[in-house]
């Protein structure tokens, strides 16, 4: 089935004017949309009755992790400028062989505690596995072996998470945004391409030039026009 099943799925189960995209909060009212046995739909369940969290960020969340689930299995999930930690608990249900995660945040928003309340009150086995961490980027503890995400992270954050990952050796992906077009990768190559894509090459290329092998991916614009996903794990020998 195509990538984007899901955003289709939800998007014609109901009213058309029900736009992925959206900053609009998912409450109970919107259960209807939501009534497969799937693992997306229970988790939609789940932040329904959390009624906190923009379901835009639930889409980008799933699509963010399924892709990188299918190639960084296990490890310890970091989810850096992480927010209410929904990719790092899409991330764990996508693979139960993670044994925890960590979702640090400069500041977290107050109603992370509910949703994760809500999640693991539909996964019970999430108890004690996601811990939270308010502080700078630049002192969250990276080991490798960890997997390191961050969605829409802004600017020359994004910069930042890949340089942490990269001193650990630690696997990442990372779904870019707010791009500094001042940035030299954007003015080299603003002859060819538009400035963000040139920044977004040339972190693949540096990446590569560190020893780690690159896959580039895209989830559903439907989601958001920022969607090049950018994900790299270490060259094993």
């Amino acid at each position: 089935m195509p990538d984007n099943r899901h955003v289709a799925h939800t998007s014609s189960s109901g009213s058309s004017s029900f736009a992925v995209s959206s900053r609009a909060r998912l409450t109970d009212r919107d259960l209807d949309r939501f009534r497969q046995d799937t693992l997306f739909d229970r988790l939609a369940r789940a932040v329904c009755h959390a009624g906190c969290l923009p379901r835009k960020e639930l889409y980008e969340a799933w699509e963010v992790a399924k892709r990188v689930r299918r190639l960084c299995r296990g490890g310890r999930v970091v989810d850096l400028a992480g927010g209410h930690g929904m990719l790092a608990h899409a991330m764990l249900l996508l693979d139960d062989s993670s044994p925890d995660a960590l979702v640090a945040d400069i500041e977290l928003p107050a109603s992370h505690v509910k949703l994760h309340t809500a999640l693991v009150s539909e996964w019970p086995k999430l108890a004690g596995r996601v811990a939270f961490l308010e502080t700078d980027l630049d002192s969250v503890p990276i080991e490798p072996g960890d997997v390191v995400v961050s969605s829409h992270t802004c600017g020359c954050l994004t910069d930042l998470v890949l340089d942490r990952a990269v001193s650990a050796r630690a696997a990442v992906a990372v779904l870019p945004c707010c791009h500094d077009h001042d940035d030299a990768a954007a003015r080299d190559l603003s002859g060819w391409v538009d400035g963000a894509l040139a920044i977004d090459i040339e972190r693949a290329v540096r990446l590569r030039q560190e020893g780690y092998r690159v896959r580039l991916q895209m989830i559903p614009a439907a989601i958001t026009p920022k969607n090049r996903l950018l994900i790299a794990d270490v060259e094993r020998s």
